[in-house]
């Protein structure tokens, strides 16, 4: 640990902006989005299952559209390629506070999902990952500390705001902080991740040629189910927490505070899945980080006190804090950093794409009338499958090693 804190102090400079970037990202992240649901619904008079389709069809539109822009990380400056998105994130957010048509939401959200929980988390973890080696692990945990720094602060304050003032307040607010941070961004020097880009923008045929090719390698196989199943299973379930919540018919306030609990544990893990990652290799713990989460589900399922799902937001926690190092340094093992961004958005595609489907699929099974349990017992029996083929990550050779 002590070796880690040197290296933090170290690099910080670095290692902020990629903090910062993560941060920023949770104003496209489902978490926050999930805040405006209920208020959007009633301002265009639409059912809250209805916003959910939306939601997946903007989610699925913007992973699509990622696949076509990511690899711009691997050639293009990070200062452009950040300041443009953290412009289109803003604007989303403002088009989202001042829409008064339907249509208008489907852009802002399309815009939200594609450059908050996309873009900006894609140019954290890629430029991080091909600027450091030997501390890979260490980077990439200090930056996804990001993602629980927002947990922790943004909901309280933007529902704090949503109940004093208005839901689009809080999203031109929104809007607003992130312009201001261009300001900060315009002095920032940021030329030592550009050692890494790589010479001239790849043809459509080439990337077509390439996104191929990782498709039908072995060891697309191998990760990408793991990848989707988290995003699938935490998705679904913080979506409709409270509907859960309210069907097992515990306090909303108390499970709030346990969610505080989630928040903390996924940053503690964060930075101790950045030592194990450096001491062990991603390879090796890709092969259990799935455990945790998937046991957790099982207390969900079959205890009826509120303390099932503290220990499901706990192990929770635990897999979602390693889960960013580890995925993000397995790319980098398996594959190399030469087109990292290009691999990344389409390993990020299909996240999101899951993202999607997540609270889609739940939300039939709810309608459907079936119990927490069952709900709860299938994404057991697919996050075990993912972790049997996980081990198959074994015979893959590391790039480092070769």
């Amino acid at each position: 640990m002590k070796e880690f804190f040197y290296f933090i102090k170290g690099n910080f400079k670095k290692l902020s902006f990629g903090w910062l970037l993560t941060f920023l990202s949770s104003f496209g992240q489902t978490y926050l989005i999930s805040l405006y649901v209920t208020d959007i619904s009633k301002a265009f008079e639409i059912t809250e299952g209805s916003f959910g389709a939306i939601y997946a069809i903007c989610t699925v539109s913007a992973s699509v559209i990622m696949l076509t822009i990511g690899h711009t990380v691997d050639h293009v400056s990070v200062k452009k390629v950040t300041a443009f998105t953290i412009i289109c994130l803003a604007l989303s957010s403002i088009l989202m506070g001042v829409s008064y048509h339907i249509a208008f939401i489907f852009i802002g959200l399309i815009g939200l999902r594609l450059t908050g929980q996309g873009m900006l988390s894609h140019i954290s973890l890629t430029i991080l990952s091909k600027f450091y080696d030997k501390n890979r692990g260490k980077a990439i945990s200090f930056s996804t500390l990001g993602y629980s720094t927002g947990e922790m602060i943004l909901p309280l304050l933007l529902t704090f705001i949503i109940a004093w003032f208005d839901w689009r307040w809080a999203m031109i607010g929104s809007g607003i902080f992130l312009l201001l941070y261009l300001i900060k961004l315009k002095y920032t020097d940021l030329s030592h991740f550009n050692k890494q880009l790589s010479i001239g923008k790849p043809s459509s045929v080439s990337l077509v040629k390439d996104f191929g090719n990782i498709i039908k390698d072995r060891r697309f196989l191998i990760l990408m189910p793991t990848s989707f199943a988290l995003s699938f299973t935490v998705t679904a379930v913080i979506f409709y927490q409270y509907v859960f919540v309210a069907q097992k018919e515990w306090s909303p306030q108390l499970y709030a505070a346990f969610f505080t609990g989630y928040a903390i544990t996924r940053l503690i893990f964060s930075l101790a899945g950045g030592i194990w990652v450096d001491k062990f290799t991603a390879k090796k713990m890709f092969r259990f980080y799935l455990l945790p989460i998937t046991l957790g589900l099982l207390p969900f399922a079959f205890m009826s006190s509120i303390f099932g799902a503290l220990l499901f937001l706990l192990m929770m926690g635990i897999t979602v804090g390693m889960s960013g190092t580890i995925k993000s340094s397995i790319l980098a093992e398996v594959y190399g950093i030469e087109k990292l961004g290009a691999i990344r958005s389409l390993f990020t595609m299909f996240m999101v794409i899951s993202t999607a489907l997540g609270p889609l699929l739940i939300g039939l099974m709810i309608d459907a009338d079936l119990s927490i349990k069952n709900i709860m017992l299938s994404m057991f029996g697919f996050l075990s499958l993912c972790l049997l083929n996980a081990q198959r990550i074994k015979s893959v050779p590391s790039v480092e090693l070769e």
